[in-house]
């Protein structure tokens, strides 16, 4: 018994390889690119324990859940780390980091999320990698949510450890995942004794084994069905136009955030400033007297397929997240999620008005 999702030919190293490079051009990168055999949780975590160690000194920007998880990594790594925390439904701005570094001169080292699905915003790497320069750090960007909504521009915004993954706007596998790596973060990885070495989570290995052999052997049989997808999404990019893609994300978010301030029923954008709003999903603060999860749960009752979900944690009660990237960034799921939180914030005898939502809507794309 056959099937062609199985019975296809050895992923060779050559095609690997140009899917890395076809990667590479869409961050517009002539650093090392990397794709990784697994969720993206496996170079965020690699790079930070090969980077990051005793006699490492990082700041770290808290402006979601992501954020904390990093400084975590980089404590157990054996970092100095001085957290950054800015209120999740905001952004942080260049000049909170320069005042970090202002105080901690030492700081070598720095992490961020660029666009936080979780909470809905994103934050202005451009600007802060400015500020990031003029300290001379390493610099660490989480753009997994953010790739395919926004721009991502490493070498541009002096990045030297890039994540991406293919999951979110994307519209790709969540099994694969890519990292850029500039000249100097490789440098700051093969002096650090503590970097992971003969181990799942080595970049190092990878590098060794695959990018200075010329990329001419695979250390590892590769995902082959993930890498498929991924090329076939990238080339999809491609296709339309990255920036049509971009665009697409961009005018969704704020149709979406029109559309629940005009529904009413006091639901608001939960994310106060739309330039902070992060164009891969819209998360929404509820009204007094209802709970988030409760509201979403009788939202998907009269659309199970909806791409709603309640915020995480304690944000369960009052957070609401509108995922409107990938397959669902189209006008018609925005629609559909503002007509089905209508309808529940209805049931809990709140006022809305649905038609001045999709009026709203129709103000950015039809």
């Amino acid at each position: 018994m056959t099937h062609p999702l199985l019975d296809l030919p050895p992923l060779t190293a050559a095609r690997f390889a140009a899917i890395e490079d076809r990667v590479a051009r869409l961050l517009d990168t002539r650093q090392d690119v990397l794709i990784t055999q697994g969720e993206a949780l496996l170079p965020l975590e690699g790079a930070i324990r090969a980077a990051a160690g005793p006699g490492t000194v990082a700041l770290n920007v808290i402006t979601g859940p992501y954020g904390q998880t990093f400084g975590d990594w980089l404590r157990d790594s054996g970092a100095t780390v001085h957290d950054l925390a800015v209120p999740f439904d905001s952004a942080v701005t260049a000049e909170q980091v320069r005042a970090a570094f202002a105080e901690h001169p030492e700081i070598d080292f720095v992490s961020l999320v660029h666009a936080e699905a979780a909470t809905g915003n994103t934050n202005p790497v451009a600007e802060i990698g400015e500020a990031v320069r003029e300290q001379g750090a390493l610099f660490y960007l989480d753009a997994v949510a953010s790739v395919g909504a926004e721009p991502v521009l490493p070498d541009a915004w002096g990045v030297d450890l890039c994540v991406i993954g293919a999951q979110k706007a994307m519209g790709g596998p969540a099994g694969v995942s890519a990292i850029s790596v500039s000249e100097r973060a490789w440098e700051r990885m093969a002096a650090n004794p503590n970097a992971p070495r003969r181990s799942y989570l080595s970049l190092l290995d990878w590098k060794e084994r695959w990018i200075d052999g010329g990329r001419t052997a695979l250390p590892h049989a590769p995902a082959q069905l993930e890498m498929l997808a991924l090329d076939a999404c990238v080339e999809r990019i491609e296709a339309d136009g990255p920036d049509t893609v971009m665009a697409r994300h961009r005018d969704l978010a704020r149709a979406t955030r029109a559309g629940a301030i005009a529904l009413g029923g006091g639901l608001r954008p939960y994310v106060r400033e739309e330039r902070d709003a992060a164009p891969v999903a819209t998360t929404l603060r509820v009204p007094a007297g209802t709970v988030a999860s409760e509201l979403v749960a009788r939202a998907l009752e009269s659309d199970p397929g909806l791409p709603l979900a309640a915020g995480g944690g304690a944000l369960a009660k009052e957070m609401i997240r509108v995922n409107h990237y990938g397959p669902d960034a189209t006008p018609q799921v925005v629609r559909r999620a503002l007509a089905a939180l209508g309808t529940a914030l209805a049931a809990h005898g709140l006022t809305v008005d649905p038609e001045a939502a999709m009026a709203a809507v129709d103000e950015f794309v039809r």
